[in-house]
């Protein structure tokens, strides 16, 4: 009866973990989608040009960036780009 049991407390735990990391794993694309949308629209009207600052550019730290912190993420590195410091 036990030798039974432990299988299946196994494979509840596995499918648990599994639920944990897809959800989370959803929430990083979400944010890293709606943070890129930002710079891209930020990009695609030259935003920056007004700030005379060259638009930024789209590189693995900046998704990265994105991907953790969603649109705030986008908004640091708005604000690096105007002080002047590239990522």
């Amino acid at each position: 009866m036990y030798e039974a049991l432990l299988p299946i407390l196994v494979a509840v735990a596995l499918v648990a973990a599994l639920y944990y990391f897809v959800r989370k794993g959803m929430t990083l694309f979400i944010n890293a989608v709606s943070g890129l949308i930002i710079l891209f629209i930020v990009n695609t009207f030259h935003l920056l040009a007004f700030v005379d600052t060259p638009d930024i550019p789209v590189t693995w730290a900046a998704i990265l960036i994105c991907a953790f912190g969603g649109i705030p993420g986008a908004v640091i590195l708005i604000l690096l780009a105007i002080a002047g410091i590239t990522i």
